[in-house]
């Protein structure tokens, strides 16, 4: 391509912008990632890695599957496979470059490696109201961090967020660049702005019963104790424990967070601590309120901004399964 006139720099700067701003940092770096995997296997093999070649992408996920990648511990899993072809993908047509994915080279091999392996999906395990009360009591209700912790896990669990949804947050609208919404606490509850997988979405969570299990309370003595007026809701506490940084916290801490309260707790005792480390992540909260909000099914899927209701089964943990039975309805 020609160098662009100069007076065009300044839209060829937004441009890349936007370009960025089409993924979530989450998504970019994923991205970049699996496109380093393949051009790292592709030197190995003496392969290039452009033009893109449906038959070395064949190749490539063929490796993946059956751990034949230098590097990997074992093979990937199909979920995997399918992001990496996805990152591919992307990557060819951000060089303008497209794969065609529909070549016999590509389709035929990735059909054939989900029927090989392809396995039921490994549901992390729920985190329940009653382990919730238990794991918050773990936490030092006198420090910074006890306090933003729970906020965290309060408002993770009561608006079914995302881990990305929750770290992404501002104390206001348009505060930050890289913010993915912001809150607004009113009387009767807390109103969460969000920009989301399924396109922007507001999240209502009204205040608790008891103002110690109350998300809206727990967010206001967070805000007012931590002096954060502007920006990042919730940020790394520093300076043993007496400071608040300036940076929001990375969506990886929430995680983090989960299994630390859920060890504490003493939730799942019966699993040893690294099977407990493997069941529980930043969903056990999305899938705590999906299992127990005792609604309408479609308050459920709106809150957690699931664009179908069987998404939302999925994440249903403990429901009546045959609350609508069809056979009786149909006369049987």
């Amino acid at each position: 391509m020609e160098r662009l006139p100069v007076h065009l720099d300044a839209l060829a700067d937004r441009a890349r912008d936007y370009v960025e701003a089409a993924n979530s940092a989450n998504t970019r770096r994923a991205y970049a990632s699996d496109w380093k995997h393949f051009a790292a296997w592709c030197r190995r093999q003496h392969l290039n890695a452009l033009p893109p070649e449906p038959q070395v992408v064949g190749l490539y996920i063929t490796a993946c599957a059956s751990g034949a990648v230098t590097g990997d511990k074992k093979p990937n899993s199909v979920s995997t496979i399918e992001r990496r072809l996805s990152s591919l993908a992307w990557n060819f047509a951000q060089r303008g470059q497209p794969l065609d994915r529909k070549d016999r080279h590509i389709a035929t091999v990735l059909a054939g490696i989900r029927n090989t392996h392809a396995k039921p999906p490994v549901q992390k395990e729920a985190i329940l109201p009653e382990d919730l009360l238990i794991m918050l009591e773990t936490l030092d209700r006198g420090s910074l961090r006890g306090l933003r912790d729970r906020a965290m896990l309060l408002l993770g669990f009561a608006g079914g967020l995302r881990r990305s949804e929750i770290v992404g947050l501002d104390v206001g609208r348009d505060q930050t660049n890289d913010s993915s919404g912001w809150i607004e606490i009113f009387d009767k509850g807390m109103l969460v702005t969000l920009r989301g997988k399924t396109g922007w979405r507001e999240v209502e969570i009204g205040r608790g019963a008891s103002d110690a299990t109350c998300p809206v309370v727990s967010m206001q003595t967070w805000l007012k104790l931590a002096r954060i007026g502007h920006g990042p809701l919730f940020r790394r506490v520093t300076g043993q424990g007496k400071a608040v940084g300036a940076e929001r916290l990375k969506d990886q801490e929430v995680a983090r967070l989960v299994k630390r309260a859920v060890l504490a707790a003493g939730v799942r005792g019966d699993l040893s601590e690294g099977e407990r480390g493997q069941k529980f992540s930043g969903h056990s909260l999305r899938a705590g309120l999906a299992s127990s909000a005792e609604v309408d099914e479609r308050y459920v899927q709106k809150q957690l901004g699931h664009a179908s209701a069987e998404m939302t089964r999925r994440y249903q943990r403990r429901r009546d399964r045959f609350l609508v039975n069809l056979t009786k309805a149909s006369g049987l």
